[in-house]
Formats: C-alpha cells, sequence, structure tokens
C-alpha cells in the first residue's frame, strides 16, 4: 500500500476529487495548508502599502491506495492537477506498512 501526498492550487480541488474517484481512490483527506517552493511568493497592495505574502494557499491531499492502483491515481493527479505554470504543486509517495479500520479492527485492504 502506498500513501499518495499531493499540494495542489486550492482551484484545482473538484477536478482532482473527480479524477481520483475514476481512478478508483476510495476516500481522501483535505487539508488547507500554506506554502511556497520555486514560486516564492509574491507582493500585494493593501491601502497603498506593499507587502511581499511568502506563504500561498495550497490545498494537501492524502490518499492511501492498494500497489495495483499507484500509477493510475498518480496519473489521474498529474493530468488533473496541473496547468502548466509554476506552482502546480508536488506529489509525495510513501509506502505503508499497516492500516486498521478503528471501527472493526479489519487490517491492510481490507481496511480501505
Amino acid at each position: 500500500m502506498k500513501l499518495i501526498t499531493c499540494i495542489i492550487r486550492p482551484y484545482k480541488l473538484d477536478e482532482v476529487r473527480d479524477a481520483l474517484t475514476v481512478a478508483g481512490a476510495s476516500g481522501i483527506t483535505l487539508s488547507e495548508v500554506r506554502g511556497f517552493g520555486r514560486q516564492k511568493g509574491h507582493t500585494e497592495l493593501y491601502r497603498g502599502a506593499e507587502y511581499v505574502v511568502d506563504f500561498l494557499p495550497k490545498l494537501k491531499i492524502e490518499v492511501v491506495v492498494s500497489d495495483e492502483l499507484l500509477d493510475g491515481v498518480l496519473d489521474a493527479i498529474q493530468q488533473a492537477a496541473k496547468t502548466g505554470s509554476v506552482g502546480d504543486g508536488k506529489i509525495f509517495v510513501s509506502t505503508v506498512d499497516q492500516v486498521m479500520r478503528i471501527r472493526t479492527g479489519e487490517l491492510d485492504a481490507d481496511a480501505l
């Protein structure tokens, strides 16, 4: 099993969620986060004063999938979140050793 963590632009959420559903992912965790990478933030003007916005709003999506679904889910996220501009985000993949459903005690693939 793999844990896929992706950081995306907020307005791409609906497209990514739909793509994950089609790819077979059965549940996601969503967090609102702030950060920067190559974008390095930007400057804004507020009441005549210019200030730097270092941390940009992003969304972090986490989903656990079986090894068989991994390539399809990665491709679905990449295609749905891509705009072609700097700041589209990143996808991280980690190995999950064990999953347990709290309510029933089911383990691993049965718990997904």
